[in-house]
């Protein structure tokens, strides 16, 4: 990746619906150029997807989950992943093991998900954070 590939990336990261006549003019090459690598990050794997970011009034959470020392983390994290609601699923260090974005409907929902959590044989703790507020980066 280069310069102009980082630049294309920032602008797709704050809004995924930019159209690439519009970067092209941002970033200084030409509409084509702009497909084509967008195309080959896609390609590469260095783009997983186009997704929404919303602001529905949903209740958003932070689930972070321990889990024993001899279990898969990425198993259990593609497992949650397919769950409904569910945002991200990140592996990542520190004292939990997995990090789950969660958008909710409502407390219950949410509340729904945790339990789910919890009663995976493979998760020793949660922990929750309510998202209170967002920001984009």
């Amino acid at each position: 990746m280069d310069s102009l590939d980082h630049e294309i990336l920032a602008i797709l990261r704050r809004d995924s619906r930019t159209p690439y006549t519009e970067i092209a003019g941002r970033v200084g090459t030409s509409e084509g150029t702009v497909r084509n690598r967008v195309e080959r990050l896609v390609e590469d794997g260095v783009i997983e997807r186009f997704t929404v970011a919303t602001r529905t009034g949903n209740v958003k959470a932070m689930i972070e989950v321990g889990v024993a020392v001899d279990v898969d983390t990425t198993a259990i994290s593609e497992a949650i992943a397919d769950w409904d609601q569910v945002d991200f699923v990140w592996q990542v260090s520190g004292e939990e093991d997995i990090v789950v974005v969660v958008d909710t409907t409502d407390t219950g929902t949410l509340n729904e998900l945790i339990t789910r959590a919890r009663e995976l044989d493979e998760v020793v703790s949660t922990k929750t954070r309510l998202i209170l507020a967002e920001k984009l980066g």
